[in-house]
């Protein structure tokens, strides 16, 4: 009971040190921006440390913006290459995690309906495991064609046309089995399938139904204490009223920008009004474009971080 108290009172101590964030609109800097898209700012301190972060926010019911994604096989390219290629979108931010061996998303990735991308599902067991693996289910936010956001837990397997999906979070399963089959959920009547136009995996779940909840344990994406760990972020939600938000938090950078953790981040996603939201990769790839400029400053120390994959709003011309 004693240690329950404590770790109760430690919650309600850092809840209360996590002030409220004040956001300047800065649409003057990125202009020309088309209605239904705004561009946030805020230098307030997390937790009393220096902090850097920007949100776009763009109207999903407004047809004149298109929200898409691109992605590169077998090679990666930076946020400023993409920008170029793609006939200079309004949006570019970094999405997926990835593999530097292959330069191979490790998520899903959906483009107009088609899966470009699957999640990578098996982690080979380690030490005294070496012959046992687990299956994880990715989280990922979707757009449908009715412009609808969702965020889910998902599936895909190559073999497989549809996308399946739960908004029930699953345990990761363990067995010595590599190969991760639809056999294996299909029995689960919590696996629909995920009609979605556009889609973007990441990870873990940082919000949902508005609360913050967290679910880095059963998507297995950070180990250890490496939840509390202090870095750049990129993440991606929406509000009950129809508004994608689209955030980055500079990190890395002493004395001007510290990053988040995971749990600050959720934070100040809720702070705007947040329904659902997910981490996406972040790190070093943390960087998002506004009309081709940059808003937070990269972490690496040669610039943008070249990536296989970035989600994209175009804005009709």
């Amino acid at each position: 009971m004693k240690k329950n108290i404590l770790l109760f009172t430690s919650l309600c101590i850092t809840l209360n040190l996590f002030a409220q964030v004040k956001w300047q609109n800065v649409d003057s800097l990125f202009q020309p921006l088309p209605q239904g898209f705004h561009v946030y700012y805020t230098n307030d301190s997390l937790d009393g440390k220096p902090n850097i972060a920007y949100y776009a926010e763009a109207d999903l019911k407004n047809k004149n913006l298109i929200f898409t994604t691109d992605t590169t096989k077998g090679r990666r390219l930076t946020p400023t290459q993409y920008f170029e290629r793609d006939n200079k979108p309004l949006l570019v931010i970094n999405c997926t995690f990835f593999e530097f061996a292959h330069n191979s998303n490790l998520n899903l990735v959906v483009k107009d309906g088609k899966i470009l991308s699957y999640n990578h599902q098996t982690i080979n067991g380690k030490g005294k495991d070496t012959l046992t693996y687990r299956h994880t289910f990715s989280s990922a936010l979707g757009i449908d064609k009715k412009r609808n956001a969702d965020v889910a837990w998902t599936f895909t397997d190559s073999s497989l046309n549809n996308i399946y999906a739960t908004q029930t979070i699953i345990q990761p399963i363990k067995d010595s089995v590599e190969d991760f089959s639809y056999n294996k959920i299909k029995l689960s009547n919590t696996f629909t399938k995920w009609d979605m136009q556009t889609a973007v995996g990441g990870g873990p779940v940082l919000l949902q139904n508005g609360e913050i909840k967290i679910t880095n344990n059963e998507e297995l994406k950070f180990t250890g204490k490496a939840i509390n760990d202090k870095h750049p972020r990129t993440c991606i939600g929406y509000t009950t009223d129809g508004k994608l938000i689209v955030m980055v938090i500079e990190g890395r950078n002493k004395g001007k920008a510290e990053g988040a953790t995971l749990v600050q981040q959720a934070k100040l996603l809720q702070q705007i009004g947040c329904v659902e939201a997910l981490n996406l990769d972040g790190g070093g790839s943390s960087c998002m474009l506004i009309n081709g400029k940059q808003t937070i400053k990269p972490s690496d120390k040669e610039g943008e971080r070249p990536v296989p994959a970035v989600f994209l709003i175009q804005a009709k011309k």
